[in-house]
């Protein structure tokens, strides 16, 4: 059995540190100037998917459909494989608005500053349309308003919206001991 031996004086040398990777530190400067990916990547398996589908429908064609190797499965495989493709291309929308642009229209949409407020892009719909979500609270200390805002990352137009009073009770956390 092989074992690897370390010193004592390597051991030292080297302390272990447990720390996140630059793209998902927090405290990075340059979190500015992070873009989000965009959604249309999914086109590329799409295009892979429909050039499979014409290549299997090449070999059925070429080589015939009753051999050993090549027969009506690889029209099947030729159908799914297009329907995947289609379905790729069709769900690969451009993300035109970005979360800073979604705060924005959060912001009007609330009618007031806002505050402390979070950026969730999801999907919706079985064509994945993406949204983003933003929970947000009016600039106020403590915020007296929230809301859940969710706004088309395709058009920037707003999806749904829901505006509150702020039911969380902020007593205990201000009054002083």
């Amino acid at each position: 059995m092989n074992e690897a031996h370390v010193s004592a004086d390597q051991a030292e040398e080297t302390p272990e540190v447990d720390e996140l990777p630059d793209d998902l530190n927090a405290t990075r400067q340059d979190l500015e100037d992070y873009i989000f990916p965009n959604n249309n990547r999914r086109r590329i398996p799409g295009y892979l998917y429909l050039a499979s589908a014409v290549v299997l429908i090449g070999l059925y064609v070429g080589f015939g459909g009753d051999g050993v190797l090549v027969n009506r499965g690889y029209l099947w495989a030729a159908g799914i494989a297009g329907i995947f493709g289609v379905y790729s291309l069709l769900s690969g929308w451009n993300l035109a608005i970005d979360e800073r642009d979604a705060l924005v229209v959060a912001a009007i949409e609330v009618g007031q500053p806002i505050g402390p407020a979070s950026a969730q892009l999801s999907w919706r719909g079985l064509l994945s349309r993406p949204v983003w979500r933003i929970l947000c609270y009016t600039a106020e200390d403590p915020p007296l308003t929230r809301a859940l805002v969710i706004v088309d990352g395709v058009d920037g137009s707003v999806v749904e919206r829901i505006v509150e009073d702020n039911p969380e009770d902020w007593d205990e956390v201000t009054a002083a001991p």
